[in-house]
């Protein structure tokens, strides 16, 4: 466009189109985090995954696809959004403070070596951080989306996947594309888990397996 104003929909899709092209530089830890989740759920372990606002729904949409499906038929995967139980939210939140609604959660639900996946477009949730700080005591791993700059969220966790945008509405809409691409891998993985086929050779089983720590381009370090 030229001396026009942009529309909310041209500035929007600007916004998005731009974050794109550094938001490739994801495409290794989308790789290795839905290998990873492939043989820990396929063997019968537990994604605990949480966010609030608009991430809690990205966070609910995450649980549907793992615990239903994707596109092909496979069996379910245990996936629990925290953020879905209205009882179990509202009474926390009433007797422990909302800081503590997702902890207590994780502490019910968690078991070791199970993944905590925490959402959020700022990184500063102080209930997210004191979920992660839960889950790293009970032995979890523990992952973030989250968007760019300092996240406390984000550098609790073992590793995290920094969203090139200072737009949270732009943050989010990649979260759901992280969440369907990983969700992919889950797929493409799974059947390998269950020992009908080999795995795919851009999600080798040591990639799966490894938990190192990954720089804010999810690259590892």
């Amino acid at each position: 466009m030229t001396e026009r104003a942009l529309s909310p929909l041209d500035s929007h899709l600007a916004g998005l189109a731009a974050a794109l092209i550094p938001f490739r530089a994801s495409a290794g830890i989308l790789a290795r985090w839905g290998g990873q989740l492939a043989w820990h759920l396929g063997q019968g372990g537990r994604l605990l995954v949480a966010g609030n606002g608009g991430s809690a729904a990205e966070a609910q949409h995450l649980a549907a696809e793992l615990v239903g499906r994707l596109r092909d038929e496979r069996m379910p995967l245990s996936a629990v959004a925290l953020t879905a139980d209205t009882s179990a939210v509202t009474a926390i939140s009433n007797d422990y403070g909302y800081d503590e609604v997702f902890a207590r959660q994780v502490r019910a639900h968690g078991r070791p070596d199970d993944i905590l996946l925490v959402l959020s477009t700022s990184g500063r949730s102080a209930n997210l951080l004191q979920a992660v700080h839960a889950a790293r005591e009970a032995g979890l791993r523990t992952w973030a989306m989250v968007g760019p700059g300092a996240s406390p969220v984000g550098d609790a966790c073992d590793e995290a996947l920094r969203c090139p945008s200072e737009d949270s509405q732009v943050v989010q809409e990649l979260h759901l594309i992280s969440v369907h691409v990983m969700c992919e891998y889950v797929d493409r993985t799974l059947p390998a888990v269950l020992g009908k086929a080999p795995a795919v050779p851009d999600t080798p089983r040591a990639l799966m397996n490894g938990h190192s720590r990954l720089n804010g381009a999810g690259v590892p370090s």
